[in-house]
């Protein structure tokens, strides 16, 4: 049976229907805000998987004939997930997982297929909308409604799901995504926006999530289905009493070393113990080897947990609000262009600065937009196996990492300069070769030092720090600079990025069923103080922008000209703009505004480029010698080419004094003279005079002499 419901949402049609298209999945809906469409389906295996985690896997796909375009490049058919869909689909996971059943080990799968993009409404938050009805109304055991909203302000008022073209007018980029009760993720950027602020907006959003809630819960009514049977998978009771009572104390010893390998072989060596107690004890006991990692982990969260609620302590002995010890280094690389080491704890990244000219800018093709655009800025964020210690292959880049790449190009970005002011592709990579907790947040103090150390000119310096949450019913911890042991064992994940004057990315994970406003406050607070901690430390190596770019950066400089005259700068197939890059070494572009670029690593070679374009777009003028090669000879003269493709005639009588019988006589093809312009007609032809400029140069050398045996003659008396 198909059910449609269409509501106004921030002054646009919303439009959720069931029952009509994808109908053999566990759950469909169709989504349509403005022209924007999005199916979204949810299914899941009637069998429990044997992996020791929650196989849930979300897609974003989309499909290019939403925008009415065709792939580019010479496969004519979507392939792998870009970036934006990757982002995207984090979107919707991030919010859903932390809401499945404890136990619960069935494969599930949430796919959004945006079919229809109008250009004006983003579908990553109406993705969560149709993936939450689709769930909600399957057999799937997830029972709690969720939406997304997506807030901006401009000019001071507060927007819900703003347009592509309204947030160019924005100061705050934030989605926010929660139940009717609760925020359960945040993600975003803005302007160097105070805290106090952002809780407002995510206080906004809220009430939108909320009025998301109440039209699907309109829509479901009389279209769920009873839960599917499952039980949920848990480790032996029996097992867990005989760990418990052998391992309990020995948890709680290695859980207090401080350093993480330290904790990690003595967990290990606890867990050898276990094994071999269990061996000894009833060999049958060694079927159940894999439980025993998954009841150790639960006896270390436990415990974890109790200690920091109970007495305040964390693992590595900090308290709660303590950042671990920072260090900050720059220029650690010879030849990069600019370079920071950045190191908190057992957290350290690499960031190196590239600069590159437009040639080196990323085409994107995106359905959100009707042409192809081009990015300027890119932060990539790189996560190597031996930064945890371990040992793995090497894959393709993860979702994590371009996660995380997203969260510390989005803190940086509002802080460069203006493209017409530094017209460089910047590039930054920032390489984690030690990882224990918030190595995204690390990657933010490393760009930001990496770019002054550079000379990029960029606003302010920028910091980032994690906060963490325990929570057990009405005890609540939040804690500032968490470890990776409580990212794994905690109930938040929450970063906060900026500078002194705001903040510039945000980012929330739950595990919980979510979080109230005074928790968001009181973590907010605390990511604050942390964050001017750390950047009194970070100005102490480096407080501003270096006052020139690296030596081995090129040099852009740049020339407007007449549109009119780029023909004669990139010359016949290009021949004059290569020959130009090739004499003086530097990389030349021209836009159609005329505005010519020139990068060069040498100045000597930028200047000479800078010369010659120059001397090719100046209009020639009468009464100035000029210097040239012959082109041709004729019966009646030479052709001289006074300017690169500016030749003009020099006829047989101006080319010396007396008569000249023969052009060639004077001038042979190639020669290089001097030559006086004297006229251009009203044809614009050039009348050229060797004769003249001879004269010219002999007066010269004459008045030099004069001047030169006065002075002489002076020296005498």
């Amino acid at each position: 049976m198909i059910k449609r419901i269409e509501r106004q949402f921030a002054g646009r049609p919303l439009t959720l229907e069931i029952g009509r298209m994808a109908k053999l999945a566990g759950g469909s809906c169709l989504v349509q805000y403005g022209e924007t469409v999005v199916l979204c389906t949810a299914t899941a295996q009637s069998k429990p998987t044997h992996l020791p985690f929650f196989p849930l896997t979300v897609e974003y796909r989309e499909k290019t004939y939403a925008a009415g375009k065709i792939p580019g490049g010479f496969f004519k058919r979507e392939g792998r997930p870009g970036e934006k869909e990757i982002l995207a689909a984090r979107l919707t996971d991030r919010p859903l997982r932390p809401l499945f059943p404890d136990g619960f080990m069935h494969e599930t799968q949430v796919v959004a297929n945006i079919l229809s993009a109008d250009q004006e409404n983003d579908a990553d938050v109406l993705a969560l909308l149709g993936g939450s009805v689709a769930l909600n109304m399957s057999n799937i055991p997830f029972n709690t409604p969720v939406a997304s909203v997506r807030v901006g302000r401009i000019q001071g008022t507060w927007v819900w799901n703003p347009t592509f073209q309204q947030l160019e007018y924005s100061d705050v980029d934030m989605v926010v995504a929660g139940s009717e009760d609760a925020i359960l993720m945040v993600e975003g950027g803005a302007i160097e926006v105070p805290e106090a602020d952002m809780l407002e907006g995510i206080q906004f959003a809220h009430e939108g999530i909320k009025q998301l809630v109440e039209i699907q819960k309109e829509l479901l009514e009389g279209h769920s289905v009873p839960d599917m049977e499952w039980t949920p998978v848990a480790p032996d009771a029996d097992l867990e009493s005989v760990v418990e009572k052998v391992a309990a104390a020995k948890v709680v010893e290695a859980l207090n070393l401080s350093d993480k390998q330290e904790r990690q072989q003595a967990m290990a060596a606890v867990k050898e113990d276990v094994i071999s107690h269990l061996q000894d004890d009833d060999e049958d006991w060694a079927e159940h080897e894999g439980q025993v990692g998954d009841i150790l982990r639960a006896i270390e969260k436990r415990t974890m947990r109790q200690q920091i609620l109970d007495n305040g302590e964390r693992a590595d002995g900090r308290n709660l609000d303590e950042i671990r010890p920072i260090s900050c280094e720059v220029g650690v690389l010879p030849r990069t262009h600019g370079s920071a080491l950045f190191t908190r704890g057992q957290t350290q990244a690499l960031a190196v600065t590239t600069l590159g000219t437009s040639r080196d800018e990323q085409r994107i093709d995106s359905i959100d937009v009707r042409e192809e655009v081009t990015k300027s800025f890119m932060l990539h964020y790189n996560f190597p196996p031996f930064s945890v210690g371990e040992a793995r292959p090497f894959r393709s880049t993860s979702r994590r990492e371009i996660g995380h790449g997203n969260l510390a190009e989005r803190a940086i970005q509002p802080l460069l300069p203006a493209y017409d002011e530094f017209p460089y592709t910047i590039r930054i990579v920032s390489d984690i070769l030690e990882s224990n907790g918030s190595s995204s947040m690390a990657s933010v103090c490393g760009a930001s030092l990496s770019l002054m150390d550079t000379g990029v000119p960029i606003k302010a310096a920028c910091a980032g720090v994690a906060m963490g949450l325990i929570k057990e019913g009405d005890k609540v911890a939040v804690l500032t600079d968490i470890l990776g042991l409580e990212d794994a064992l905690g109930d938040m994940d929450f970063k906060v990025a900026g500078t002194r004057d705001g903040v510039t990315s945000i980012q929330m994970d739950i595990k919980i069923a979510g979080l109230t406003t005074e928790i968001l406050e009181e973590a907010l607070k605390r990511a604050h103080a942390g964050r001017m901690h750390i950047l009194d430390i970070m100005d102490q190596t480096l407080a501003e922008p270096r006052v020139d770019i690296s030596q081995w950066a090129p040099r852009i400089t740049t020339i407007q000209i007449n549109p009119e005259k780029i023909g004669e700068i990139i010359g016949p197939k290009g021949k004059t703009i290569r020959a130009i890059q090739d004499e003086s070494g530097a990389t030349i572009e021209v836009d159609d505004s005329g505005l010519v670029k020139i990068a060069a690593v040498s100045g000597e070679g930028a200047d000479r480029a800078r010369e010659m374009i120059e001397a090719i777009v100046k209009d020639p003028e009468v009464g100035r010698i000029y210097e040239g090669p012959v082109k041709n000879t004729t019966t009646f003269g030479a052709f001289i080419e006074i300017l690169p493709g500016v030749e003009g005639l020099c006829h047989i009588s101006e080319l010396e004094d007396g008569r000249v019988e023969k052009t060639e006589d004077v001038l042979k093809k190639g020669d290089i003279t001097r030559v006086k312009l004297l006229s251009i007609d009203e044809k614009g032809r050039l009348r050229l005079s060797r004769r003249a400029a001879l004269a010219e140069d002999a007066q010269a050398a004459d008045e030099g002499d004069a001047e030169g045996g006065d002075a002489e003659g002076g020296d005498d008396s």
